[in-house]
């Protein structure tokens, strides 16, 4: 891209700041193209649908779809507190991401493969192993991005970037799921398979791009890793009560985040109502609910995220015990429609819940600690999602209806624990 367009291009999506340098320029467009390219590709490869789908169609066993989500969040979270010292050390930080994308690229290649070559058990466990690198490199992005962003990007832009970015992300996953449902993209494993390929591409392409990043050169920081830094970390959990409330409501409530493929299991359990051909509509349904509610829900926890929690982890448990209840009274979920309308719910109240869940922590008191306390939660709820990958199994003994049932339970207990959470946002003003 020419610096002529590039200065365009900057004008076009930003306040047309003529006196920007071009060095701001050049930062500004090379990570507009690679987040763009990377939260495209995020969509397509979204477990909580496409990859369950996939996995549904090749005939994996339960307890493989079920683990899909556990082991693509805890991949993403858990490595974060021990890259975080590799990072502080590191001058050039830029790395952690490009290499981060590329190898999450390769990781989707295979997942491809495995597809297209594989089925049953041995599609699951090959996909399976795929997620779990590709988790892993994403969470090298994750502890990585915001401070190259910081010293790239000028303040007043910084959100623009990343929000334009998932705009963009967007809405390549609102067209990716209308030409599913309209039949351009055939309802097929090789075509899904095809997509991924195509996203796999996407991250290798936003890695190259974020490669070329003109970063300067970070001061290098050392992290105590010994006794005395674990102690540092793990006290907040020892100390504050609110820290403590807030990681059981946020344990509680992974319950909106791993309903989806048991959702998705129980739609097809009939083997005939609803198929991978029907996977446009599951998607069309959760990108509507993402637009509709977002907004909405970020409002809410600006006012109360504790009251946004009860609020969604309430509106969780009754949606997913009437999904429930109807697959155990009809075997499935109302066809292809009944299925679109219960990822559409679920996709709202997991929306609430993850909007609480940030907002409460980014305006809670943590004393001066927001790092600290962000990587004990994240690190936590890790290991939890983790753990989690066990509903799996037990949805290959007793059937998907019956965890979502679970799910429901775990719900009303993260809005019952979430009414002890103080009201940070009074309590900051």
């Amino acid at each position: 891209m020419t610096p002529q367009l590039q200065r365009r291009l900057y004008g076009a999506l930003t306040d047309g700041d003529a006196q920007a340098g071009s060095r701001q320029i050049r930062a500004f467009v090379t990570h507009f193209s690679a987040l763009t390219a990377s939260k495209l590709a995020g969509g397509l490869l979204d477990p909580k649908l496409v990859l369950s789908s996939v996995l549904v169609a090749l005939g994996a066993p339960g307890g493989l779809v079920g683990a899909l989500v556990p082991v693509r969040e805890a991949g993403a979270l858990l490595p974060q507190l021990a890259l975080a010292g590799w990072i502080e050390r590191t001058g050039q930080r830029k790395w952690f991401w490009a290499v981060g994308a590329v190898g999450q690229g390769i990781a989707a290649l295979g997942m491809a493969v495995a597809a297209l070559t594989l089925d049953g058990s041995a599609a699951g466990w090959a996909i399976l192993a795929c997620l779990a690198v590709l988790a892993v490199c994403r969470s090298a992005g994750s502890a990585s991005y915001k401070d190259v962003l910081a010293r790239t990007v000028d303040k007043g832009t910084r959100g623009t970037v990343s929000g334009l970015a998932g705009t963009i992300g967007s809405i390549g996953v609102f067209a990716f799921a209308i030409l599913l449902s309209v039949g351009i993209i055939p309802g097929k494993p090789s075509a899904i398979a095809a997509v991924i390929v195509v996203a796999g591409a996407l991250l290798i392409a936003a890695g190259l791009i974020f490669a070329r990043l003109d970063e300067p050169e970070a001061e290098v920081g050392d992290i105590d890793h010994g006794l005395g830094g674990l102690r540092a970390i793990f006290a907040p959990l020892r100390k504050d009560a609110q820290l403590r409330r807030y990681i059981l409501t946020r344990t509680l409530l992974i319950s909106t985040a791993l309903a989806p493929p048991f959702v998705v299991m129980l739609a097809a359990s009939d083997g005939k109502s609803v198929t991978l051909g029907h996977l446009g509509l599951l998607v069309l349904a959760s990108s509507v609910a993402a637009v509709v509610s977002s907004y909405v829900w970020g409002r809410l926890s600006d006012r109360s995220s504790r009251r946004t929690l009860m609020f969604a982890g309430l509106a969780a448990a009754g949606v997913l015990a009437l999904a429930a209840t109807v697959g155990t009274l009809t075997g499935g979920l109302g066809g292809p429609f009944g299925a679109a309308g219960f990822v559409f719910a679920a996709k709202i109240v997991y929306e609430g819940a993850r909007a609480g869940r940030k907002t409460h922590l980014a305006d809670m008191d943590a004393n001066g600690q927001k790092a600290i306390y962000t990587a004990l939660s994240n690190s936590i709820l890790g290991v939890m999602l983790l753990l989690g990958g066990g509903f799996g199994l037990l949805a290959d003994l007793v059937g998907p209806a019956l965890v979502l049932g679970v799910f429901a339970a775990m719900a009303a207990g993260g809005a019952l624990v979430a009414m002890g959470l103080a009201e940070v946002q009074q309590d900051a003003q």
